[in-house]
């Protein structure tokens, strides 16, 4: 998938329209939705997230993004909506990423919730926006600061497809958003249920983060004003997990800036002090945030070892 370009034309008469008629930009939550969406099942008839070179988009740079919808975390679906024209005006207009495809997607807790995962496609146009309203915003949560990001990562493993990979070697981008821990390994009986494949065993969440990681360049942000905001349980394990790709942020309004400038690092397309100069040519008010939030990789830049540079 990847077809198509975004219209921010699209985007603002869609806004209006909801506006006018007073709906809900995640109506389909916010009816008393109770179920994955069926475009966003991770059982459903599409085994494979793919992002695919085509002849509008012939250097894909595949981006995730993952959010926690459980408790307190359920206001970054809405943060990320509002703020989808300028992500994608910072990875395009300034030039931060080829082709950027943009999947979205949501994570749960598999122990307790009804929609513990949920997974959107790599879309190009405004069909990103559309996905990102199908997901059910749950707020459950099991209460015991662990929720299955191991789950997540399985499915993104396993269950993805990258042109980037296939044919230059370029890894993708994933941001897991969120404030808990992961599960220390992948249960087969979840897997069986939630994604259908069948494990012979379970799978340490070492080693899926260590599979994942061939395929994609991984980050975790952690909100400060989360419910385990600053937690020190939580960034050693994931520090543990990613080393210097745990990013914690100050403002929850910064996310999408926070997600460009470090795509943009990334693809060595900017330096920190460049990307917070955009920031404010656009009027962001998250310069500061962002800033501090990705401090540690302006002094020891993400590796992308293993990427063929073209």
């Amino acid at each position: 998938m990847g077809s198509g370009r975004w219209s921010t034309d699209v985007y603002s008469a869609a806004a209006s329209y909801r506006a006018a008629t007073g709906t809900s930009a995640f109506a389909y939550s916010d009816g008393g939705a109770r179920k994955a969406h069926p475009a966003l099942d991770p059982k459903g008839g599409v085994t494979q997230r793919e992002s695919r070179d085509s002849d509008e988009h012939p250097l894909s740079t595949p981006i995730a993004v993952l959010f926690d919808v459980t408790g307190s975390m359920g206001g970054v679906p809405r943060v990320l909506q509002t703020k989808l024209p300028q992500l994608l005006g910072l990875l395009t207009r300034k030039g931060y990423a080829t082709d950027p495809h943009i999947m979205f997607g949501a994570v749960g807790d598999a122990t307790c919730d009804r929609v513990p995962l949920q997974i959107g496609q790599f879309e190009s146009d405004n069909r990103m926006d559309d996905d990102l309203a199908r997901i059910v915003l749950e707020g459950g949560g099991g209460g015991q600061k662990m929720e299955s990001y191991e789950l997540a990562m399985y499915f993104m493993a396993r269950h993805t497809s990258l042109d980037s990979m296939l044919h230059r070697g370029r890894r993708g981008y994933l941001f897991l958003i969120g404030d808990e821990m992961p599960y220390p390994r992948v249960k087969p009986r979840e897997v069986r249920e939630i994604i259908g494949d069948e494990l012979g065993e379970p799978i340490g969440t070492e080693a899926i983060v260590a599979e994942l990681q061939r395929t994609f360049d991984v980050y975790y942000l952690l909100p400060t004003a989360a419910g385990w905001g600053g937690d020190a349980e939580v960034l050693t394990r994931w520090r543990k997990l990613l080393g210097q790709n745990v990013i914690e942020l100050d403002d929850l309004d910064a996310v999408c800036e926070t997600i460009a400038l470090t795509v943009g690092l990334g693809e060595d397309a900017i330096d920190l002090d460049a990307g917070l100069a955009d920031l404010i040519s656009y009027g962001s008010a998250a310069t500061a945030t962002v800033g501090k939030a990705l401090a540690p990789l302006r002094r020891t830049p993400a590796p992308r070892s293993g990427n063929i540079r073209l």
